[in-house]
């Protein structure tokens, strides 16, 4: 037992050196800087979001000549499979078989450890990942019921004829359908269910990867317990939540726009806003050494983290770009994309 959910005496969390609850201890320098870099990200975040998502509505209503394109994602993107040989059941058995084991695997570490788990950015991770497999198991049952009933027949037919092969994507956002003049009628757009997935596959997507970059390549070799040990549900919350999400990248038709990357880093600021808040009034240990603002470094660890969420993030824009390119050549005939 002490394999799977490792002993409790010794964590890879660190020691508690200074009282956070003191007023010393946020009006220095460090916490200055720390504040403006968070403020700064969720600002630009902010401002990406408004642009590209927003006011692509109105913007759209405005296209002139087909020169205003918009990111556009259709109704049945959420639930088909980027290969017509694939069928979408297999999607939607996928996703079942995921949500399960992510389910399984968190609820087990919160059993195990208790609530207090979900203190840590990884748990609140993989309850993200978890989260996008439900709502895509949702979405898949509903578009495969649809499919069976035969009540979108005729549009889906509609859509393979005239859409036919892969539309090159423009450098500018090389996952995105551009909606030009007359494609409109198509396919049905999505609903705020669609969104809300693909938004939610993004967050989950640079932020899995952030977790596991972070822990396997610092915090386990460098910051970790000498005598801390390794357990069997440490590396699965560390690992599985990736290795799903790569399993359904490889399935599904979800454009990637890297505009997008503007709520992954929202995801990672509301984390830190959220410990900042509870350690202005508890003073407890931080869940990661380089959180910590007393440390002269601080400033330091909150911009290097920040930067890491471009090649994070970017890692599943070129595995999807990969994706995308090697099925336009090798199955250029099937593509439904």
């Amino acid at each position: 037992m002490r394999f799977i959910t490792g002993s409790s005496n010794h964590t890879w969390s660190p020691i508690m050196t200074t009282d956070t609850t003191t007023l010393s201890y946020w009006l220095n320098w460090r916490f200055l800087i720390c504040a403006i870099l968070i403020l700064a990200a969720m600002v630009v975040s902010l401002l990406l979001i408004w642009m590209y998502d927003g006011s692509s509505k109105s913007r759209s209503h405005r296209r002139e000549n087909g020169q205003k394109k918009v990111a556009f994602l259709y109704k049945d993107d959420v639930w088909k499979t980027c290969y017509k040989a694939i069928h979408p059941n297999w999607l939607l058995a996928y996703r079942l078989i995921a949500f399960s084991l992510l389910l399984s695997l968190l609820t087990a570490d919160v059993v195990l450890h208790g609530v207090r788990i979900l203190y840590f950015y990884t748990q609140w991770t993989f309850t993200l990942a978890t989260v996008y497999f439900l709502l895509g198991s949702s979405l898949s049952i509903r578009g495969c019921l649809q499919s069976c009933k035969g009540s979108s027949g005729a549009s889906t037919d509609g859509v393979d004829t005239e859409r036919g092969t892969y539309i090159a994507p423009v450098p500018e956002n090389a996952s995105v359908l551009i909606v030009s003049s007359g494609l409109n009628s198509h396919g049905e757009p999505h609903d705020y269910w669609g969104l809300a997935l693909q938004i939610i596959f993004q967050m989950s997507a640079g932020a899995v990867v952030l977790t596991d970059c972070v822990f396997w390549l610092l915090i386990y070799p460098f910051l970790t317990d000498k005598n801390y040990k390794l357990h069997f549900l440490a590396v699965c919350m560390h690992s599985v939540g990736a290795i799903c999400l790569l399993g359904d990248v490889f399935l599904n038709r979800l454009r990637f726009p890297f505009f997008r990357i503007a709520y992954f880093v929202l995801w990672t600021c509301v984390f830190v806003i959220f410990q900042w808040i509870l350690h202005i009034f508890v003073s407890l240990r931080w869940p990661y050494p380089f959180l910590d603002l007393s440390s002269q470094y601080a400033p330091l660890w909150y911009f290097a983290v920040g930067i890491l969420h471009l090649p994070c993030y970017g890692i599943f824009a070129i595995l999807i770009r990969i994706k995308t390119c090697w099925l336009s050549r090798l199955f250029h005939s099937a593509m439904e994309m």
